[in-house]
């Protein structure tokens, strides 16, 4: 039990280090949750697809990886192509400005959508895959026979996190009531999408050349 208990913890620590630099996830969720959109779901969502990946980073990627040589080249591509449109929607809002949020607001865009791009945020990005999968899962390997309950620490901590910035990102609505915050932010957002894509094209890159 002591074991478990210690994989557990583990897992909660690292987790939550890997969860809290900032990322397309935790973008899009601090901004659905300043606007106050389907917050609940976009958290669950998260939380769900974290706790998915990191299942599967615990106990199958190593076998996947030698079946299946040609996912990671294509999921390096896809995610990179996405992460520089995604990157070039928020440099145009940042560009155009006006955007405002106010405590009455009551206008949501719509669930489908948001829950589109909240999994296309998270599937189709690598890093989320280095983070759970690879990362996580060669951790996990530290406490043989306690793989599952360090797993579950982890996607612990990734829920937690994830709860926590969408429903406390309410706290800065006052600040996020002037155009200028929101033209920030939506730089900022731009930006780290733009510099995740650079990084998984320069690794790509690297690993093809074998460097």
């Amino acid at each position: 039990m002591s074991t478990h208990l210690a994989a557990a913890g583990a897992g909660f620590l690292i987790g939550t280090q890997f969860i809290l630099a900032i990322g397309a996830q935790n973008a899009f969720v601090l901004r659905q949750g300043l606007r106050r959109e389907h917050v609940f779901a976009i958290c669950l969502t998260c939380a769900l697809s974290d706790a998915l990946l990191i299942a599967l980073g615990v106990s199958s990627f190593e076998v996947m990886a030698e079946r299946f040589p040609g996912v990671a080249p294509a999921f390096v591509i896809a995610g990179s192509a996405f992460l520089i449109w995604y990157g070039i929607k928020h440099f145009r809002d940042a560009l155009r400005g006006g955007a405002t949020l106010s405590p009455a607001e009551g206008t949501a865009g719509g669930l489908r959508a948001a829950l589109i791009t909240c999994l296309a945020l998270t599937w189709l990005n690598p890093h989320v895959y280095l983070d759970t999968v690879i990362l996580l899962g060669a951790l996990s390997t530290r406490f043989p026979g306690a793989e599952a309950a360090f797993g579950i620490g982890a996607a612990c901590a990734s829920a937690l996190f994830f709860f926590a910035l969408g429903y406390g990102a309410r706290l800065l609505t006052p600040v996020f009531a002037r155009p200028r915050s929101w033209q920030i932010l939506d730089l900022v957002i731009a930006l780290t999408m733009w510099g995740l894509a650079a990084k998984l094209l320069l690794g790509g890159a690297q690993v093809a050349t074998g460097l």
